[in-house]
């Protein structure tokens, strides 16, 4: 989407972006004019919103509604961001797991369980905010290279918003992810290739075709400021305090680093005290490129050729990897890994215990939280809040023939008997 800079500056109503300031280089601190913009001109490294904050209360925030858009002041969008059409997801339940707890060793667990938000993942936060720069820069197709969730929202948000609406996907995509974005959109591309292939795809159709708004490409600074929201409701939903230990899964690696940055602005404004706390990343085994680096104790990623199950987190070239790694390094945490076979099995065990049906994506969470209570990466006496990013109706295939009736029995008490099924 290439938009003519004093053509943008016309016709970009004042306060289109809030209290937004510029895009600011991650790498060399260059900065640059708000818009469609996603690697720094003086050295390609990328961009991030940057910001004048007003005073901001607690008080204020409460008063907001009931979703993301309560810290609107915080956030790259206008002040009546509520009157645009869109999915309104956020502030979802952060449940205290005190079963799930006792299973991993933990004295303090809090999930935080973003399998409610509209399209059943987190991913409705980070399009809500693209979707808002998209339409402020006048984008006539809204689209995204995706591995299922982010397809999703995109799709839903886009049918709301009443614009045309594409999204590309691995074509070995997990049937109901493909179907959830299909009910959405007549749009749905499936591309011959794992999703760094479907990713470059959609870098050349952005850098080609005007009007379009590829959310995780050329509006991607404006997209993952969504996942500061995150960090911004676990804080206030825990009383206006940060956690001691949080654990996120890695696909891109923007919500970890993104999650860092809402604790660190909360700290700046006031809102939490100022404390230490540890960030921990999770990976599956067969895509884990983050994971490897920090181990080797390297700032370089390594790309991989995805092989996993959690195909959400299956990004073998993470965009912000050494971001990642800057994270969890200075707040004394780690990137971890675990199997399929750990996943699949961690699904069954948050399900069991806490009532909380998960994809593979928080699969990957839980037990990498329990290697890491095993290992003794993690204090296990400290609060510990992990996150869940999406519903497990989304990954049957994955826990297919895991799970399963105990018993087949004919309809009689006799037959329930005979299957040893009463109470002793």
């Amino acid at each position: 989407m290439s938009v003519d800079t004093a053509e943008q500056k016309k016709t970009l109503r004042d306060g289109a972006f809030g209290n937004a300031t510029a895009l600011a280089c991650r790498e060399c601190g260059h900065k640059i004019e708000l818009g469609p913009h996603y690697a720094c001109p003086e050295c390609f490294g990328p961009l991030e919103v940057a910001y004048d904050f007003p005073t901001v209360t607690r008080a204020e925030i409460e008063a907001g509604p009931a979703n993301i858009w309560r810290y609107k002041a915080l956030l790259p969008v206008p002040a009546d961001i509520e009157q645009s059409p869109n999915t309104e997801p956020g502030f979802t339940r952060l449940l205290e797991a005190d079963n799930l707890a006792r299973e991993l060793g933990l004295t303090k667990l809090w999930v935080k369980d973003d399998s409610t938000n509209p399209t059943n993942s987190f991913k409705d936060r980070v399009v809500a905010c693209a979707l808002s720069a998209a339409t402020e820069l006048g984008a006539k197709v809204f689209a995204c290279p995706s591995t299922g969730n982010l397809a999703n929202a995109v799709a839903a948000a886009g049918a709301r918003a009443g614009i045309k609406t594409v999204v590309f996907i691995p074509s070995n995509l997990e049937q109901p992810k493909q179907i959830n974005s299909a009910i959405f959109t007549d749009n749905l591309i499936a591309v011959d290739g794992n999703y760094d292939d479907v990713n470059k795809l959609a870098q050349e159709i952005a850098a080609e075709e005007d009007g379009w708004a590829f959310v995780n490409v050329n509006v991607r600074p404006f997209y993952a400021e969504g996942s500061k929201t995150l960090g911004y409701e676990i804080a206030e939903q825990l009383g206006w305090r940060i956690p001691d230990q949080i654990v996120i899964p890695v696909a891109s690696g923007s919500q970890l680093t993104k999650v860092d940055k809402a604790f660190q602005e909360l700290i700046k404004l006031g809102l939490v005290e100022d404390k230490a706390y540890r960030i921990f990343g999770a990976q599956a085994t067969g895509c884990n490129p983050v994971a490897t680096a920090f181990k080797a104790g390297v700032d370089a990623i390594r790309p991989v050729k995805p092989d996993t199950i959690a195909k959400s987190l299956a990004i073998g070239n993470p965009a912000d990897g050494i971001y990642v790694l800057d994270s969890t390094r200075r707040t004394g945490g780690a990137v971890e890994e675990v199997t399929d076979d750990e996943i699949r099995q961690a699904i069954v065990l948050l399900a069991r215990t806490e009532g909380i049906f998960t994809e593979t994506a928080g699969g990957t969470t839980v037990a990498v939280t329990k290697k890491l209570v095993e290992t003794g990466q993690l204090d296990p006496t400290l609060e510990t809040v992990l996150i869940n990013t999406g519903h497990g109706l989304k990954t049957l295939d994955a826990i297919s023939g895991l799970v399963s009736p105990r018993a087949t029995i004919a309809p009689s008490y006799d037959a329930f008997e005979a299957a040893g099924l009463a109470q002793d």
